[in-house]
């Protein structure tokens, strides 16, 4: 699919069918995720691919809006192995890791597959309930299937701003 195509028809999908996604896509998916830039190439992301149902059910525990995807990968980082920026205000960990998060949404579409970006959810809670490492923090929860038949994107999707609103040339 055309790079254009792909992010002009990519939407949230908030209901899934059973489909499972298959292997190769999965890998290339995640594969566009591990290509991602990083600053300073700490490439601190952790992705964490949940299939089973016991993962599942821990997911659907702290938040209501898994939209019944067959599988959720789960994308965090190491914050022991950021980068500080000047200032020392902020480091790249959430910048990176939303990075790492945008490719493999765009990849998935490309490949075909429907994602959500699922963020109502408290990232310690699930952290615990997944048992990540302490020094993981859980930037966001991805849905990725199938959409059920009669899916398609919320009436607003295609409602955009115009770039002057958004946009400032100084």
């Amino acid at each position: 699919m055309e790079f254009k195509e792909v992010i002009k028809n990519r939407y949230s999908c908030k209901k899934y069918s059973d489909k499972t996604v298959e292997e190769g896509k999965l890998q290339a998916i995640l594969e566009a995720g591990r290509l991602a830039p990083t600053a300073k190439n700490l490439q601190e992301q952790r992705v964490y691919v949940l299939k089973s149902e016991e993962a599942l059910a821990k997911i659907d525990k702290v938040t209501p809006c898994r939209y019944g995807a067959p599988m959720v990968l789960v994308v965090a980082f190491d914050k022991t192995n950021v980068y500080t920026y000047p200032g020392e205000k902020r480091t790249s960990g959430v910048e990176d890791a939303t990075i790492v998060a945008t490719h493999m949404i765009l990849a998935a579409a490309d490949e075909g597959v429907d994602s959500c970006w699922l963020n109502r959810l408290d990232p310690d809670e699930l952290a615990r309930e997944l048992g990540l490492p302490e020094n993981e923090e859980i930037l966001m929860v991805m849905d990725l299937g199938y959409a059920a038949e009669g899916a398609g994107p919320l009436a607003n999707h295609f409602s955009r701003k115009p770039l002057a609103e958004t946009v400032s040339y100084l």
